[in-house]
């Protein structure tokens, strides 16, 4: 947030305290009463200043949480009981975060509040109340629904169509900031910081079904999908590094600008099929550099997003630096970039490109990243990759030890049966497709002998047999 409006956690307090007044004020009083117009007065004027400052001033609730923008605010227990009801209301109606933009009258925010004390209505409150803020004139106050924050490993039909409907808006985001960037449009910045809170929520409440998400490796979109699969193999990343949410939000961001440097290419030498000439390899390695002056000069940031140029200069320094840009002074690429490097090059190896028309399996890309030191990667960061995706991640084609084939599809947390994934087995021993696929548990064991009774004996290429893992696995 802007040093400009005042310490984030005091100011998020304040928005809180202002809402809740705001609230008491009206289910107390008439609209007309000088209470509730001092109290309107006063959530306005606050409201104006961060507006002013920020562009947008978005309250959210996940879980136990409450975050103003992007600052998860540091609540005690004797002012979460009074800000308690205020999600209470939210959660009422279905309501996960709260939007102001530029334009916002302070005649919207009577019936905009009126609206949160009333009962929610109909099987789906969130939907109700919206259509009921539509006959308002509210104009300028956008709502997002509530996320469920599951279980880890709840991997629940829900949680799979919430993570689709992240992701392609995420992909979207992406696809239209690059074709911004690249004809010198402006970027919505606002949209992008949506897309990336919607990322970082998603994993946090089911990073089963975003790593899912991953395997729609898509050629025609490959620059889009592989941005927002970065960020989400970098937020995993973060996550389980212990990373806090907003730590988490600054990555995500700058994984998803990670290669926008790209923009300022030729396309035809990114895209170009086959090797590249002396001249173009020497193009292409100033992406990074490009990427962080795009970044410096991209309007709409709060503050000058430092740590996201530092992610688009160095993702592809290595750890001992033998990678580009050259620098000539020692140093040590931050972490954020060396979480990118491993999340980029994970995705990349394992992703159908036009210069790459026969991907690694992913199970030999994670080899090769954590037993060949000339790739550069840091190390850490590469068994971390591995505890979240398992030795074998999910989408990876196996052959059982019956000779039937299946698709890997849930990863097995349990530190020592990393190799033990659940897998949805597609075809029979001669290798003809099932009508249905059947689901199997690797870690399952004979209960006679103790011995696995089923395990995987080698990795195959998907596209050898024309199989798109992602039909078996999305649908």
């Amino acid at each position: 947030m802007s040093g400009g409006v005042g310490n984030p956690q005091e100011l998020g307090r304040k928005v809180l305290t202002s809402l809740f007044g705001a609230l008491s004020a009206l289910r107390l009083y008439p609209v007309e009463n000088e209470t509730v117009q001092q109290a309107v007065t006063e959530l306005h004027t606050l409201i104006e200043g961060i507006l002013e400052a920020e562009g947008s001033a978005e309250v959210r609730v996940v879980g136990d949480f409450f975050f103003l923008n992007e600052t998860r605010l540091r609540l005690d227990l004797s002012n979460f009981a009074t800000f308690g009801s205020f999600a209470k209301a939210l959660g009422a109606h279905g309501i996960g975060a709260v939007e102001v933009v530029r334009g916002m009258n302070r005649s919207e925010w009577a019936p905009f509040l009126a609206s949160l004390l009333r009962p929610p209505s109909g099987d789906d409150p969130f939907a109700g109340f919206l259509e009921r803020l539509r006959q308002t004139q509210v104009r300028h106050v956008l709502l997002r629904p509530a996320t469920k924050v599951d279980e880890p490993g709840d991997d629940d039909e829900e949680a799979l169509t919430a993570a689709k409907r992240t992701y392609a808006q995420s992909v979207k985001v992406a696809q239209d900031v690059m074709g911004d960037m690249r004809i010198g449009k402006a970027v919505n910045v606002r949209k992008v910081k949506r897309a990336v809170q919607g990322i970082v929520d998603q994993v946090l409440s089911n990073e089963s079904s975003m790593v899912t998400m991953t395997t729609l490796r898509d050629f025609d979109e490959y620059t889009f999908t592989h941005s927002v699969n970065v960020s989400i193999f970098s937020v995993i990343i973060g996550q389980r590094l212990g990373l806090e949410r907003v730590q988490l939000y600054e990555l995500g961001l700058g994984a998803l600008f990670h290669d926008i440097g790209k923009q300022r290419l030729p396309a035809e030498v990114v895209n170009k099929a086959g090797g590249l000439s002396d001249d173009e390899w020497a193009q292409l390695k100033e992406h990074p550099t490009e990427g962080m002056l795009l970044l410096f000069h991209m309007h709409g940031f709060a503050d000058v997003p430092y740590r996201q140029m530092l992610i688009a200069y160095e993702h592809h320094m290595k750890v001992d630096l033998t990678g580009y840009p050259a620098t000539r002074r020692e140093r040590q690429p931050t972490l954020f970039a060396r979480i990118v490097a491993v999340a980029d090059a994970f995705d990349a190896g394992t992703s159908v490109r036009s210069y790459q028309y026969q991907p690694w399996s992913p199970d030999e890309v994670l080899r090769e990243m954590r037993d060949n030191p000339k790739r550069g990667f840091d190390p850490l960061l590469v068994k971390v990759l591995i505890t979240a995706t398992g030795v074998y991640p999910v989408g990876t084609l196996v052959i059982l030890d019956t000779h039937e084939m299946a698709i890997v599809s849930k990863v097995n947390h349990d530190a020592n049966l990393l190799h033990r994934p659940t897998v949805r087995v597609i075809s029979d021993a001669v290798g003809l497709p099932l009508p249905e696929p059947k689901t199997i548990d690797l870690a399952q064991v004979d209960p006679v002998t103790g011995a696995p009774i089923h395990h995987i004996i080698k990795t195959t290429d998907p596209q050898k047999y024309g199989i798109r893992v992602s039909d078996y696995l999305l649908s």
